[in-house]
């Protein structure tokens, strides 16, 4: 039923209550969400990937991607910076400029391997050359 509310002049009921947040960020990027959904895709991360890189569950990345709510303040920069965006990107505010770099799925598994200690760091080296070698061998045979 429409009615005015006491002691507002031209107010109705409907008007009074707070209107639902538009999904639709500044610039039609669409919702926060929908962003962060689709530059996990083409950073090429899974869900449970990029909740490992920044820190939180897979759940909540799943949260944020369904949301248009923002996730927290704190989880930002770590998110830009695994998706090689600034938090001003991230948010939709100044349109998303990829880093340079790429960050694939194999370019993240290089820069873990440059974290692991020299020896560990060896041994995968050593598998990888023994994969390459057998491929390079394969093609030699196969055209030769």
């Amino acid at each position: 039923m429409r009615g005015t509310i006491p002691g507002i002049v031209g107010l109705v009921e409907e008007d009074a209550m707070p209107r639902e947040r538009s999904a639709r960020a500044p610039g039609g990027a669409g919702s926060f969400g929908a962003r962060l959904a689709a530059l996990r895709k083409a950073a090429g991360y899974t869900q449970a990937e990029l909740a490992a890189e920044v820190g939180t569950t897979q759940r909540m990345m799943a949260y944020y991607e369904r949301q248009t709510e923002h996730p927290p303040a704190h989880l930002l920069p770590a998110l830009g910076q695994a998706l090689g965006l600034s938090t001003d990107a991230l948010l939709g505010v100044m349109p998303s400029k990829r880093a340079t770099r790429p960050t694939g799925r194999l370019q993240r598994r290089l820069q873990q391997l440059e974290k692991m200690p020299p020896k560990a760091k060896r041994q995968v080296l050593q598998v990888l050359d023994t994969f390459l070698e057998r491929e390079r061998l394969k093609r030699q045979v196969a055209g030769g």
